[in-house]
């Protein structure tokens, strides 16, 4: 009989240290981290972004004496992960048709990267946190490699050459940062390409809750009245409550739509831990809890409320598994 084995964890690097800019006294610093191109740099070898990634913990430690640490992630709910999927196939599509007759362009390390939000988009992928080297205390970020950002090309009028918009994607917020950035909502486009729900569910007649008198119009539900108007009271208050989603959603027309990410309705990222640093905090250290982390995005935001300039150096504890050795799935399977 065959024996059973469990998948070959290969050997990967488990834990990398970020260090971020100093913040000044009374500023606040948002920095981003991507762990797809933080493993591909520490591992030389290349893991996509489209991933959902585990992590065990992160250990971070300040020079302020007075700090405030939010770390933050891509929404993780159905909304992110459906949004996530239909991009990525447009935009595979898009790069499909246009290659089908010159295959031979296709680039090797062809991958769809997208940025997490607007300040993500302002700082570009070449402000993102880099792992640092072991020679402490005097250390040096990795030398990066290329990574781009996806584009879609967007035509529009006539099919004549300049007749396109090319234009990054973002994960939350609204298309074009509410004017003329070329940078599109992820969740707020898949929004804008779903239906609506029902105004009020059930639609019904107006007659429906007519069950009383000598003359109903719901003769039915009247069949089966006792001497009182209790079935139309009951039936006015079904009429009347509880018959619209529990959620806001454009139902007068407008263009404005509610999914939580995009462009009206917490159009920010996801919090996933807020810790506070103060002169008693032992060693100005703070621990951030487990979690997963879709595509890999990580947000901190530190704002240093201390007396001089100050930064964070971050430690982040990645999980062993099966994915050419780490814990994580892809986008698709989120």
């Amino acid at each position: 009989m065959a024996s059973r084995t469990s998948p070959k964890i290969e050997p990967a690097v488990m834990t990398v240290v970020l260090n971020t800019p100093l913040v000044s006294s009374g500023a606040t610093g948002e920095f981003t981290a991507d762990l797809s191109q933080i493993a591909s740099l520490v591992n030389r070898r290349f893991y996509r972004q489209g991933l959902n990634w585990a992590v065990a913990g992160m250990k971070l430690i300040t020079t302020s004496n007075d700090a405030i640490i939010t770390v933050k992630k891509l929404p993780n709910t159905w909304v992110m992960s459906n949004a996530w999927e239909k991009g990525m196939r447009a935009w595979l599509k898009m790069n499909r048709e246009a290659m089908s007759e010159t295959e031979s362009v296709r680039p090797r390390y062809m991958d769809y990267k997208i940025h997490a939000d607007e300040t993500h988009y302002d700082a570009g992928f070449s402000g993102n946190l880099l792992p640092i080297d072991g020679q402490l205390p005097i250390s040096a970020d990795y030398i990066v490699g290329e990574w781009e950002a996806s584009k879609m090309v967007i035509p529009f009028g006539p099919a004549s050459p300049g007749n396109t918009n090319e234009v990054v994607i973002k994960a939350v917020g609204a298309n074009y940062n509410g004017g003329s950035d070329n940078v599109v909502g992820l969740i707020a486009g898949y929004a804008n390409s779903r239906p609506l729900p029902v105004q009020n569910d059930p639609s019904t007649p107006g007659d429906a809750d007519d069950a009383s008198g000598s003359t109903p119009e719901n003769w039915l539900a009247a069949t089966f009245n006792t001497g009182t108007d209790q079935t139309s009271e009951v039936l006015e208050d079904n009429l009347q409550d509880n018959d619209t989603a529990p959620y806001p959603f454009a139902n007068d027309g407008g263009l404005v739509t509610f999914y939580p990410g995009g462009e009206a309705q917490a159009p920010s990222l996801q919090i996933h831990d807020i810790s506070r640093v103060t002169g008693t905090t032992l060693s100005k250290t703070v621990r951030v809890k487990g979690g997963n982390f879709p595509c890999g995005l990580v947000r901190f935001d530190f704002a240093n409320l201390g007396d001089g300039s100050a930064n964070i150096s971050i430690q982040v504890d990645l999980v062993p598994g099966s994915h050419r050795g780490y814990l994580c799935e892809p986008m698709t399977e989120m």
